[in-house]
């Protein structure tokens, strides 16, 4: 069997040259802009606040810098709390098929570690691209088994974050591998912090990227490591999915095509799981011409996540009302979408969002959930008070690479969230920065 550390080190190595079409650069600058989008709204809330504060003594002397507080400091602190708010309200970008987030982990480990080595924006962008080569490749292997008990953004996170640092630093092909070797060690991060209530979901990508520097650092110093470490029998896929993996399947194509020109940009401020619903019943209203007090009953059948992880009847928070897919589809209907402003406490205590919540159900399709992860499908049965029953299946979600943001709405969505922290001048000097400049993005300090 071919060794799949060697082989996705050396293709992470080959982006240290290798030429970079218009495409990859421009959907580079498109995932750097988004992670600013979803990073800046969760850098002025917990945990991110919180960590601040805990963290503060302990920042040390650096020049990458932690948006939460706009200060200089070592690329570890900045890449803890960069990537935990990036993560918190919940619109970071996915790899579908493979049920992944690379941005929160990978971004933020590599725009922390060039802030402070003074790295080139080209440098920055291959880093970033190679990091999304290798996790968004491992992810494949072991989905969606992984799954049941792991969360991939915090497993796989540390390694696609070790290895954006290790190209910054300009490892070679054999220390890049010894990063993903010893990153697959200081992966972790489990399903149960995301069934229940608390902050460490947040802090998944956070200690990822932390852990995938350290990774990055100690291999582009010389450390060593298992380069069985991913296929062996007792290696990474090994201990976390239901096989040593599917490598054949992750490798397949490699050099035809790069995992971060099939990203997802999030649409909706929830769980992805909870998109297609979202997407179907947003078609079938301006299509049937119904509004939420038309409605008798909506009921959704999803593939296995959408139904195990969403199907939340009564949350109690914010943070599960970003998972309760009966919520969710109370507050498109009532407010017309899924952003930052339907989980305010306002919204979360709306009569009307709360009244046809209970209207909701949920269940798993056996159908469905054999095509995931490679499709995410929902069937919708809506009845109406008038009597009318509508059927749908919804084959895409909005923002997949089957059906993309476009620029303009991609743009549209960072105004919107970014510009909950930040003036219209800085606003847009970031924006232009990001996608037009060939400087690292500009430093910005958050409105106080």
């Amino acid at each position: 069997m071919t060794n799949p550390i060697q082989v996705l080190a050396a293709a992470a190595a080959n982006w240290q040259s290798r030429d970079l079409s218009e495409s990859v650069i421009w959907a580079t600058r498109r995932v750097i802009l988004d992670w600013f989008a979803t990073t800046l709204p969760g850098c002025v809330v917990p945990p991110a606040t919180l960590l601040a504060e805990a963290f503060s003594p302990w920042r040390g002397s650096g020049n990458a810098i932690c948006y939460v507080d706009g200060q200089p400091g070592s690329p570890r602190h900045a890449a803890l709390l960069n990537a935990s708010a990036s993560h918190t309200v919940e619109f970071d970008d996915i790899f579908k098929d493979g049920g992944y987030h690379p941005g929160s982990p990978t971004i933020s480990a590599a725009l922390a570690v060039a802030q402070d080595r003074g790295a080139s924006l080209e440098q920055l962008h291959r880093a970033i691209i190679a990091g999304y080569e290798v996790g968004c490749r491992i992810s494949l292997a072991i989905q969606p088994s992984h799954y049941r008990y792991w969360h991939t953004t915090a497993t796989v996170g540390t390694i696609g974050a070790a290895v954006a640092t290790a190209m910054i630093l300009g490892a070679d092909a054999q220390r890049i591998a010894y990063a993903i070797a010893l990153s697959s060690s200081f992966a972790g991060g489990h399903q149960q912090n995301l069934q229940d209530e608390g902050m460490a979901k947040a802090m998944h990508p956070g200690h990822a990227a932390d852990a995938g520097i350290l990774a990055g650092i100690a291999a582009a110093g010389g450390v060593t490591a298992s380069l069985d470490s991913l296929h062996g029998d007792k290696g990474f896929a090994a201990a976390t999915s239901g096989s040593s993996g599917n490598w054949i399947t992750a490798l397949e194509d490699l050099g035809e095509w790069t995992p971060i020109m099939r990203i997802t940009v999030k649409n909706h401020g929830c769980c992805g799981h909870i998109f297609p619903a979202l997407d179907g019943l947003r078609l079938l209203q301006e299509r049937e011409g119904f509004a939420a007090g038309d409605i008798d009953s909506i009921h959704v059948a999803g593939y296995g996540a959408t139904y195990q992880m969403c199907n939340r009847a009564n949350p109690k928070s914010a943070q599960e009302a970003r998972f309760s897919i009966q919520y969710c589809l109370a507050a498109q209907s009532v407010l017309g979408c899924v952003r930052l402003a339907a989980f305010d406490p306002e919204a979360l205590a709306h009569p009307a969002i709360l009244a046809l919540m209970q209207k909701v159900s949920v269940s798993e399709d056996v159908e469905l959930a054999a095509a995931y992860p490679k499709k995410r499908m929902a069937k919708l049965l809506v009845r109406l008070r008038d009597g009318r029953q509508i059927n749908h299946l919804q084959l895409t979600r909005k923002g997949d690479p089957e059906d993309p943001l476009s620029d303009d709405e991609l743009v549209a969505k960072y105004d919107e969230l970014a510009g909950t922290v930040l003036s219209p001048s800085q606003l847009d000097a970031l924006r232009q920065s990001v996608l037009y400049e060939n400087a690292l993005p500009n430093v910005i300090r958050l409105e106080s």
